[in-house]
Formats: structure tokens, C-alpha cells, sequence
């Protein structure tokens, strides 16, 4: 994705002038969600801006806005995909608020600039305001929606912030309640809420706000630092067990790449197949190859992570034969993370979550479990219903059922 046009933004400034001269809002009337999360890291994170952010409004002196946590709001875990919590936003601010502002944890905002921007847009009409990203071409993530012309349509960056106005969030809150998502999946938020928003033009469609920055420039209402933190040293490799699985079919065509690429950072590695190479070398867990899903392999490599078969290490990654990963970087990310918690880390999808269904770690992007996530599963006896079942999808419904929060890092992904 590429960022909106300036010009556009410019051009719809000029065209909002007219408004400007309406009733100011007061920060009282603005809801900042943080969209935070359960694990421990990110909730400190989450709770440090919320922090930020009341002692900015305490020094300004112009009111006190609500600042929410998103993993707070309900014992939900499927709150993360946004539109499950419209209803209660509706039901306990709609009243008392004009605005609904989505931050992440990192994003940096500065209130007076924010409420500048505010000013700009009539409260009693329906607003969706962002910094705008568009396709280039058609994109498999977003179901090659606007095939014939992909920048046509805009959705926010969720870094750099993105706003609705009252009218319009009880207007959604009232449609999540009454009608079913044409979508059972939950892949890419950003995109998935502004075509929900959109509604086929129904609805209005994103307004691109130049304020709302991902870097520092003239008049920025928000600013983003980065996805990747520095938590101190990044924990040893020995401290990541890699589980590659492949099979016989790709043993000459993928992993010669993942040998001249990546393997050479690994402290420890192992390829699992449905047939044993000693080139390679390879290990057969025993569990024949399966076109579709991977979760009868999955399992067996679970049980050999908690095994003496294989060095003790805090983290197991599993990844297919085709990932890409910089393992440096896994290990600088993994020392924000608590190795004694359960912690599941990847890119996070959902499924049926409007209706409580459950999130996983996609499987193509990497999979991170702590040694605690691993032997919690094992030991719970939950497992595959079959050996082609969607590995990465059981893992989600079996860690939703142990209350384990499947944490979602942008840093993974999968194409």
C-alpha cells in the first residue's frame, strides 16, 4: 500500500473551511481507544501511553478525554477485530462523546493538534477520518476486491491513527447487532473495517486527514515509533528451536533456499518431513504428508519441542519451507516478551469473531510459542480432529479454550 495522495488532502481542507466556523469540541468529548492487548508487554505498553496521554490532557487544562483500553473493555479476546465493541462504545459513550479515535499502542498523539482536526468535520454528521493507504494491484489479502482498479479505494493506516464521528459509530453499532458479516474471516482489520464502513457505497468512505502522520512532520496530530521496540539485548539463538516442515516434493525445490538464506542463523534448526533425507537431513515424525492443513505434523513436532529428543530452549518457532524470517530480528523482538508466560506471537487472524469465534497465528508468517504455551496445550489433550486439519486454526481454538491470548505482531506476515 501506498500513502494518500497529499494533494487530495489538501485539496479536501480547502473544501472543509467552510465548516470551520461550527461549535468547538472540548477533549471531553473524545474516546481515544489504545488497541492493546492481553499480553503482559503490551498491556504495560498500553497502559504507559494511556498514562502519556491523561498527563497531556492534565497539563493543557481543557478537559479530560476517556481513554480505553481495547483488551480491557470485555473478557472477549475477539475484541481486537474492532467491530464486536461498537455496541458497548455506542451504548456507554454515544451520549457524552462527539468522537472515537483508534490509536495503537506506540502511537504518539498530540491533543491540541487532535482536536484542531476535530474542529474541522461537523460532530452530527457521519465522518471516517485516517492517513489513507491504497493498493497497487490486486491483493490476495483483501480477496482482490477493486480488482479493476485497486488505489480507488482507501483505508486507514492504523499507525497513524483513525477517527469516527458519533453519528456513524451508532450507526455501524447498530448494524453488527442485526446483520452477518459477509466474511467469516478477519485477515487484514484495516481494509476489512473500511469496506464494512463503506457498505458498498452505502457508507462513507475514508477522509484522508494530512495531520495524521506516521512521521514526524509540520503539524502532525499523531506520530508513530516503530513496531519493532528495543527491550535491551536480544535473547540468545539457542534460546529459539526453529521447526521447519517441508516434505519430499520440496526437499530439492524450497529448502536449498531456506539453507542459503536463513539457516545459518539458527542456534537450533530441524526439518520435518513425511520422509527422511540424510542430505538434508530431514526427520519423518511419522505423520504422512497432507495436501491441505499440516496439524497432525504440528502436534508431533509440539510433543518432540517438550522432549529430550531435542536441546531446551524458552521459544519454538515453527515456520513452512517457503518463509522468509530474519531470525536477528526474532531475537530482538522476542526480549520484550515474558519466556514464563504462555505466550503465542505471530500474525493474528480471526475466525467468526463477530459471533464469538476464536484467532490464531497464521501459519505461513511463523509461529512463536513459549516453552509454558507448548506444554499447556500438550498437556490439555486437545488436538487435531484430523491430520490435514488447519494446524494453525486448532492451535487457535485449543489456546482460546486455555484462555491463552493469541498476540499479534504486524512484523509477521504472510502473503
Amino acid at each position: 500500500p501506498s500513502a494518500g495522495d497529499k494533494h487530495t488532502g489538501r485539496a479536501h481542507a480547502a473544501e472543509l473551511q467552510e465548516h470551520t466556523a461550527h461549535s468547538s469540541v472540548g477533549l471531553e468529548e473524545v474516546v481515544l481507544v489504545i488497541q492493546s492487548q492481553r499480553n503482559s508487554y503490551h498491556a504495560h505498553r498500553g497502559g504507559q501511553s494511556k498514562v502519556k496521554i491523561l498527563q497531556q490532557a492534565a497539563e493543557l487544562g481543557q478537559g479530560v478525554p476517556v481513554v480505553l483500553l481495547l483488551h480491557e473493555l470485555s473478557e472477549y479476546e475477539g475484541d481486537w477485530s474492532i467491530l464486536p465493541v461498537f455496541p458497548l462504545l455506542s451504548a456507554t459513550y454515544g451520549q457524552s462523546a462527539s468522537w472515537f479515535f483508534f490509536i495503537e499502542e506506540e502511537t504518539s498523539v498530540t491533543l491540541p493538534a487532535l482536536l484542531q482536526v476535530l474542529h474541522r468535520y461537523p460532530v452530527q454528521e457521519e465522518w471516517f477520518l485516517g492517513k489513507c493507504l491504497h493498493d497497487n494491484e490486486a491483493s490476495i489479502i483483501h480477496h482482490y476486491a477493486f480488482s479493476e482498479d485497486p488505489s480507488s479505494f482507501s483505508y486507514p493506516d492504523p499507525a497513524a491513527g483513525w477517527a469516527l464521528s458519533t453519528p456513524l459509530l451508532q450507526r455501524l453499532a447498530e448494524r453488527i447487532q442485526h446483520e452477518h458479516l459477509k466474511s467469516d474471516f478477519t485477515i487484514d482489520l484495516k481494509h476489512e473495517i473500511a469496506l464494512y464502513i463503506w457498505e458498498e457505497g452505502n457508507g462513507p468512505k475514508l477522509t484522508a486527514v494530512p495531520e495524521f502522520c506516521t512521521e514526524t512532520g509540520d503539524n502532525c496530530a499523531t506520530t508513530f515509533t516503530t513496531y519493532l521496540p528495543n527491550c535491551g539485548d536480544p535473547v540468545s539463538k539457542k534460546d529459539v528451536f526453529v521447526a521447519v516442515k517441508t516434505c519430499q516434493k520440496f526437499h530439492s525445490e524450497r529448502v536449498p533456499v531456506v539453507k542459503a538464506t536463513w539457516e545459518k542463523d539458527a542456534g537450533y534448526l530441524e526439518y520435518y518431513s513425511d520422509v527422511t533425507d540424510a542430505s538434508i537431513p530431514t526427520i519423518s515424525l511419522g505423520v504422512p504428508n497432507t495436501e491441505r492443513g499440516h496439524c497432525g505434523k504440528t502436534f508431533a513436532i509440539l510433543r518432540r519441542f517438550l522432549s529430550k529428543a531435542v536441546p531446551k530452549a524458552d521459544w519454538l518457532l515453527i515456520v513452512d519451507d517457503d518463509t522468509l524470517i530474519s531470525l536477528p530480528r526474532l531475537q530482538r523482538l522476542l526480549r520484550c516478551y515474558d519466556p514464563k508466560e504462555a505466550v503465542s506471537l505471530g500474525e493474528k487472524y480471526g475466525y467468526s469473531l463477530v459471533q464469538n469465534g476464536y484467532s490464531y497465528t497464521t501459519g505461513g508468517g511463523g509461529m512463536v510459542l513459549s516453552r509454558v504455551a507448548v506444554s499447556r496445550l500438550v498437556s490439555s489433550g486437545c488436538s487435531c480432529y484430523s491430520d490435514d486439519a488447519p494446524d494453525d486454526m486448532v492451535l487457535g481454538r485449543c489456546f482460546t479454550s486455555l484462555g491463552v491470548p493469541i498476540t499479534h505482531s504486524p512484523l509477521f506476515h504472510q502473503v
